[in-house]
């Protein structure tokens, strides 16, 4: 039982950052290989400010958020100066440049070392012990990032952001400001990222580099693709089915250096399919 409510948690974390992912490449069209490190940026701000100065969850959060924000500002201000392809490959540079940071700035994050002893969550004096209280915590952020996004894609921003996805050239015709709509949705979603990155900091108790690589980026991204573009339900059910899938090997008694290239085979097999199959999403299709 344990080991499920575990999984149901880190599915919880990866709907907040499919969801979040959705916000700028799903209804902006900004496709981004740097989410894990926004992602990553929330989580080492949650883990040094709650290690080193003792700050509760609730201090830690918005930190997290404004930093994670602030970076993507920088990062969309002059990427998306740019066109799609090179937009792209800005942000992998962007996540190469904080993967690096992470792990070689040892005076701050001790590198691969990586930060122990992180505190669990306090909350108004209640502490988050048990993993039943923990999963209500992830699933009311969930809920909450869920209905934001629903209500902010569904608003006259929401709008303006599919139309320029479509058609850049006609949105700027309508008078739109399409420059500053994409650094707007390119942002929130960095700062939305940054929610899971501090649950899943202080849930582990221990972070590392290795938790937000390129591979996390692409996997984010995967999901997304394979929940559909602009739609929020997919990605929902997108990332249920691709946390899950590993254990799925494991009732087979597949072993496990086998089921680890096993697993990616079939991430990629499945993107492939979707990609070619249904352009927007399979989960939609389902």
């Amino acid at each position: 039982m344990e080991y499920l409510l575990h999984l149901l948690i880190l599915v919880g974390i990866y709907v907040m950052l499919s969801q979040s992912l959705n916000l700028s490449a799903g209804f902006g069209g900004m496709i981004s290989l740097a989410h894990a490190g926004f992602y990553g940026v929330g989580a080492y701000t949650a883990a040094l400010l709650s290690v080193n100065y003792h700050l509760p969850f609730l201090m830690t959060l918005p930190v997290a958020m404004l930093l994670s924000g602030l970076l993507a500002l920088i990062v969309s201000a002059i990427a998306l100066r740019t066109i799609d392809d090179y937009f792209i490959i800005c942000t992998l540079g962007i996540q190469v440049i904080v993967f690096s940071l992470m792990n070689n700035w040892m005076s701050l994050t001790r590198g691969p070392l990586g930060i122990p002893g992180i505190p669990e969550i306090q909350l108004f004096g209640i502490a988050i012990e048990s993993k039943w209280a923990f999963l209500l915590l992830t699933f009311i952020f969930v809920a909450l990032i869920f209905f934001f996004l629903k209500k902010l894609t569904g608003s006259s921003f929401g709008r303006t952001l599919r139309g320029l996805r479509e058609d850049e050239i006609f949105a700027q015709s309508l008078g739109k400001n399409v420059y500053l709509s994409k650094v707007i949705a390119f942002t929130a979603g960095a700062m939305i990222a940054a929610i899971p990155g501090v649950l899943y900091a202080h849930y582990i108790s221990y972070i590392d580099p290795t938790s937000f690589t390129v591979d996390e980026s692409i996997f984010i991204l995967s999901i997304v693709i394979i929940g559909g573009m602009q739609n929020l339900w997919g990605s929902v059910l997108a990332a249920a089915f691709l946390v899950l899938l590993p254990e799925a090997l494991r009732f087979v008694g597949m072993p496990n250096a086998i089921a680890a290239n096993m697993r990616q085979i079939i991430y990629g097999g499945i993107l492939i399919f979707t990609m070619f199959r249904y352009s927007k999403g399979f989960v939609s299709k389902v």
